[in-house]
């Protein structure tokens, strides 16, 4: 299953070690000290590839340091302070990362992405969300740390203008609708490919709640989805939909059979069938709702990396135009 990948092992360490060093501080202080609330910062920042940048962040919302990658565009090394590009914001999959993007397809090469700041943040397994955690939130806070934290961090100092849209595949295909849903006018136009779009669908609940089992701290995302019903409609593509109405929207899934881009031996995937059952439902509510939605359910294909890279090239249109 494609919710229980990976364990959040490195983000639990991260939490509780900041928890303890913040406790020895306090004792250190005195009741006297007050300490002056901090600032997400960059603390490293590295050269790739000529036109690839990285940036490590260090954010006081996740309680740790999180990575984001950077395609610059033409002209970017020499900018002034007044220089702005527009955005594209690319969201990786669950147990991908910053690197997934460059790695998995070829936007390095796109012609169309050279006059604008492409961003490839990381968001662990952690589902482009503040997390619950009991209703006592506090980090990670990943919601936060992209659209307050890094955004500032990009437009102050890395030529990221006001125009923005945003895209992602699989979790982040949901992070992209999600962030484009809960911030009306941050984003000009929002893609999703194969991502998991209708959270309270009754199959996806389904998979939630066996996923609870193998990875508790899950759990601590939205709640239960009974007894935090509320928390996760706030948190739902499919019940904010009217909210996407001033935007376009562009949604992609395969049905899970093998097709043209999977190697030979392919077996059925029952993920991407079951994305497809939540993107059709979608899909029927934005319309319902009028909102600008154009779809691409394109029959054979599973859930892999070489149908994400033909989607994008399929919606840049779209979300290159919307930049304008």
């Amino acid at each position: 299953m494609i919710l229980i990948k990976r364990m959040l092992s490195r983000r639990t360490f991260s939490i509780l070690l900041a928890a303890l060093l913040a406790l020895c501080t306090t004792a250190a202080l005195g009741p006297a000290a007050v300490a002056a609330p901090a600032e997400a910062h960059v603390v490293d920042e590295q050269r790739v590839r000529p036109r690839v940048v990285d940036l490590t962040i260090d954010s006081p919302v996740l309680g740790e340091t999180a990575k984001v990658r950077l395609l610059t565009p033409e002209g970017w090394e020499q900018r002034g302070p007044r220089d702005r590009w527009p955005v594209l914001y690319l969201l990786h999959g669950l147990g991908d990362s910053h690197e997934s993007w460059t790695q998995d397809s070829d936007i390095e090469q796109l012609a169309g992405l050279r006059d604008v700041l492409v961003v490839m943040p990381d968001a662990d397994a952690d589902w482009y969300t503040d997390w619950w955690n009991g209703g006592a939130y506090g980090p990670p806070a990943w919601e936060t740390f992209h659209l307050r934290e890094m955004r500032h961090i990009l437009e102050r100092h890395y030529g990221a203008g006001p125009r923005r849209v945003v895209a992602g595949l699989s979790m982040g295909g949901y992070g992209a609708l999600i962030y484009a849903a809960r911030h009306s006018g941050l984003f000009r136009a929002a893609a999703s490919y194969s991502g998991p779009v209708h959270l309270l669908h009754p199959e996806h609940v389904r998979r939630w709640l066996v996923a609870f089992e193998k990875v508790p701290h899950y759990r601590q995302l939205w709640g239960d989805p009974v007894a935090q019903r509320a928390n996760w409609q706030r948190h739902d593509p499919y019940a904010l939909a009217r909210r996407l109405r001033h935007i376009p929207v562009f949604l992609a899934c395969g049905d899970g059979r093998p097709g043209p881009l999977d190697p030979a031996g392919t077996q059925f995937d029952g993920d991407e069938a079951y994305l497809e059952m939540l993107n059709r439902s979608l899909a029927d509510r934005l319309q319902q709702v009028g909102v600008q939605v154009s779809t691409d359910f394109y029959g054979p294909g599973t859930h892999a990396p070489p149908y994400w890279e033909r989607e994008l090239h399929r919606s840049l249109p779209m979300l290159l135009g919307a930049l304008t």
